[in-house]
């Protein structure tokens, strides 16, 4: 998963269902840490896959990749207790200096979802449809300061979002992996998606077209609410793809 680099935008709101999820952590750092529940709050971002200075992703993982799209709604939760050490897993940021956090509350669950009906093949949603994000905010927020070139990969929006270059600032959130309640992982696939933590940059990024779209949820326990319609409102953040305290997912 060190390709996957997300671009996550904000969106016109949007209340779901007032649904209850009880969440496990997945990855091995912080498998001691206690189930947490959530309510569903409004949505209020999507966050999609992007290459990261025209570096794409080989063309197996790209298969993959290209079809992570992760809507996030806000959440609210206790205080988790936990030290980080945070290392970039990503080629292009690999000068880039690891950093320190302790995490405080989480903010935002992040949900796999597909685009304008358009959805992967089986092999490719049996992995994807599995990945489910806690973001966690932290101190401190160290500032990035470095400009990068985003595109687009996924297929709905490679023609509708042209290249455009952000400037990476501040450290926000840490997204870690969770498994619902409910949800039932195959092995292999549990043993990849355990590995998807993503640190969330904030980004002063330029106006991008307006974009309507339609979503629909891909997780097994969330299939049954209905589509949403959205509009993307411009790019707030950058997620990115780390590891925690030197644990690095297996190649």
């Amino acid at each position: 998963m060190s390709n996957l680099d997300l671009e996550c935008f904000k969106t016109t709101p949007y209340q779901p269902s007032a649904v209850s999820l009880a969440l496990r952590h997945i990855n091995p750092v912080l498998a001691n840490q206690p189930p947490v529940q959530v309510t569903l709050g409004q949505r209020e971002q999507l966050c999609v896959p992007v290459a990261k200075n025209n570096v794409i992703p080989p063309p197996n993982v790209l298969d993959y990749i290209r079809f992570v799209d992760l809507s996030c709604y806000r959440v609210t939760g206790p205080q988790i207790s936990q030290n980080l050490s945070l290392r970039h897993l990503n080629p292009v940021l690999q000068n880039v200096p690891g950093f320190s956090v302790s995490l405080v509350v989480p903010e935002h669950l992040c949900v796999p979802v597909a685009k304008n009906g358009v959805v992967p093949a089986p092999d490719i949603l049996r992995v994807i449809s599995h990945i489910d994000l806690l973001c966690y905010a932290h101190r401190p927020n160290p500032v990035m300061n470095m400009p990068l070139t985003l595109t687009q990969l996924n297929p709905v929006l490679t023609g509708q979002i042209p290249n455009h270059t952000v400037q990476v600032t501040a450290a926000r959130q840490l997204c870690v992996p969770v498994q619902k309640g409910g949800d039932e992982i195959p092995q292999d696939v549990f043993d990849i998606v355990r590995w998807v933590d993503l640190e969330k940059f904030d980004v002063s990024a330029p106006t991008t077209p307006t974009v309507s779209l339609n979503l629909r949820h891909l997780n097994p326990v969330l299939g049954n609410l209905p589509p949403e319609e959205l509009r993307l409102t411009g790019a707030a953040q950058l997620a990115v793809p780390v590891s925690k305290n030197g644990a690095v997912p297996p190649s």
